[in-house]
């Protein structure tokens, strides 16, 4: 299987390799790591501890571990651990959230660049959050005799109906797998159909309610909310993990509405980083003061601001807590959405476009409880903003219900990390899980 793999593999990357250069010439991307992705020439560590390789493909899923690398070492700090990314994005958090981790680029599903990174880091316990199961590296790693486990599990039915094409590769794979963290029971049985022991799953809910703040006064808002010169008598939308056009039909609503809501302030924050200069220039044709984040603590008049581009990479998680009114981007395009439990976690009236595909568990909790908006096409969202700001007792219910929901699901990190622990503290529990 390994030598039919990686002429898959070698075929795909030489197709897709022009297209990698212009996107690496036009925004910086694909530029790092290739040691580690080509040939596994991630860091050496030593033997005289337990070692957790953790792997997170970019920002959504290094967040994620968040809570539970935190968990790891407040509870078992004689674990080694080890982080690693697909992405540059990834790799910039990862490095700015977990400073005493070894952190490194995941390599590329080769079997000979997958056996000399598990050769070097000669992890126990590999966690993959939630469905990064490459074969050769799953494959190899069982040969070592490593713990392979999947957190924060997630299978959405578009990916379980790809899969199912390749179903004799995913059961294969899946066989070997030790244990599974699911976010809910359908996510469990479909990794159960693909070949997932029964005995070997466990629903753990979604870590992504753990790692989400809650605490407005938080000293990182609060230092966001002095430096941004924000008050009570501010009103603060939101607009987060944007992509185009979601920028625009924010600002169109806010020029709209400004001049009713003087007091309103606009936080606009692009998913990607590439973006950060076109939604500048958008944001600048506006007849309102445009500052960037980034330029924040060298200008005089930061205070007197209308509108702030966020242009750097982990502030959102923050800024929600400044939020009244939050739109949550990647749900009037192709995404699929992004992740809305950190605005509700917070108590924000959240809102967001139909397509929400990639977190649409998390969204059938919201609604049900009437705790977020689903904005059906552009149009509505100045309707909803107009909405919520003629009415606060309005907004201040709606997110009160959905701070609810999110405190209501949280106790997914202490599941997990009970159940992985288990693997670390009994070799002969581990080795027969493994067999």
């Amino acid at each position: 299987m390994g030598i039919f793999l990686n002429g898959i593999y070698l075929l795909t990357l030489i197709a897709a390799a022009p297209w990698m250069v212009w996107r690496s010439i036009r925004t910086g991307r694909y530029r790092e790591g290739w040691g580690a992705k080509l040939f596994g020439l991630v860091p050496t560590l030593p033997l005289d501890s337990e070692t957790v390789w953790f792997h997170a493909v970019s920002v959504g899923e290094v967040q994620v571990l968040r809570p539970l690398i935190r968990e790891f070492q407040m509870n078992h700090p004689q674990a080694r651990l080890a982080v690693s990314c697909t992405t540059k994005t990834g790799m910039d958090l990862a490095q700015r959230l977990f400073p005493e981790v070894h952190r490194f680029y995941f390599p590329m599903d080769f079997t000979w660049a997958v056996r000399r990174a598990l050769k070097r880091i000669h992890p126990k316990l590999l966690v993959l959050v939630e469905l990064e199961l490459w074969p050769n590296l799953v494959q190899q790693a069982k040969r070592r005799g490593v713990v392979v486990s999947v957190v924060n599990g997630r299978l959405s039915e578009r990916s379980f109906r790809g899969y199912g094409h390749i179903g004799w590769l995913m059961r294969r794979t899946m066989e070997q797998v030790d244990w599974v963290g699911a976010q809910d029971s359908t996510y469990a049985e479909r990794f159960r159909n693909l070949g997932a022991k029964g005995d070997r799953i466990e629903v753990t809910g979604s870590l992504k309610f753990d790692g989400a703040e809650t605490d407005r006064e938080h000293r990182e808002v609060e230092s966001r909310k002095r430096i941004l010169g924000l008050d009570t008598m501010h009103r603060v939308l939101v607009v987060g993990s944007t992509q185009a056009p979601e920028e625009a039909i924010a600002l169109k609503a806010y020029e709209n509405l400004c001049q009713r809501f003087p007091n309103l302030r606009m936080i606009v924050v692009p998913r990607h980083t590439e973006r950060f200069d076109e939604v500048n220039e958008l944001l600048e044709k506006s007849d309102y003061n445009v500052i960037r984040w980034s330029q924040v603590g060298v200008r005089a008049n930061a205070n007197d601001w209308k509108i702030l581009l966020v242009d750097t990479i982990g502030e959102l998680r923050w800024l929600w807590g400044l939020a009244e009114f939050g739109f949550v981007g990647g749900s009037f395009g192709k995404r699929g959405g992004q992740n809305m439990i950190e605005p509700a976690a917070f108590g924000v009236a959240v809102s967001f476009g139909p397509n929400t595909k990639n977190f649409r568990d998390i969204v059938r909790l919201l609604l049900d409880a009437n705790a977020a908006s689903v904005l059906d096409d552009p149009e509505q969202f100045e309707n909803w903003l107009e909405s919520m700001l003629s009415n606060p007792r309005q907004a201040q219910a709606f997110g009160k219900r959905a701070a609810e929901v999110a405190l209501s699901h949280r106790g997914a990190t202490r599941r997990t990390v009970n159940a992985l622990v288990k693997f670390l503290t009994s070799k002969e529990k581990a080795s027969v899980r493994a067999a």
